[in-house]
């Protein structure tokens, strides 16, 4: 059963819809930003800040994660420290983290950066859609609702 959202809050597109999903799963979210980024506080969704530090927002989320909890990010390390909490990862996208993803998606992400010291190029990810919101408060809602068969969205 899940039942809070921790969301790594520095660059989620995606903190309208879920606050929105969860008040209407009845379930929580705690939102983790550095002071860079200014998040406010409403019903059911509480917002913690930390030190403007390199890894800061990424320490404090894996040490308050738990077994209950859906974390949503797209920093692949963040998601390997979820797993191995034992929470469910999702990233803004809609695209849910399984164990068997996370070696490959590791991978690529190691690959990219050597690339990119070596003086290459590697291609950002394709733009934010509205079909990528949808996407993803659909997951979203569909991990919350093993917790409440009723989410009104």
């Amino acid at each position: 059963m899940r039942d809070r959202v921790v969301v790594d809050g520095d660059a989620c597109p995606v903190k309208s819809e879920i606050a929105r999903t969860v008040q209407s799963c009845g379930a929580t979210a705690l939102m983790v930003s550095s002071h860079d980024h200014r998040l406010v506080p409403e019903e059911r969704v509480q917002v913690v800040t930390v030190d403007a530090g390199d890894q800061s927002t990424d320490l404090y989320i894996a040490n308050v994660l738990t077994p209950r909890d859906v974390l949503v990010t797209g920093d692949y390390g963040l998601a390997a420290l979820g797993l191995a909490r034992g929470a469910a990862v999702l990233t803004p996208r809609g695209k849910e983290i399984r164990e068997y993803d996370i070696d490959g998606l590791l991978e690529q992400r190691h690959f990219s950066a050597r690339m990119r010291r070596g003086g290459g190029r590697t291609k950002g990810p394709p733009p934010f859609t509205p079909e990528d919101r949808v996407r993803f408060q659909q997951k979203l809602t569909t991990l919350l609702r093993g917790m409440q068969e009723n989410c009104n969205l």
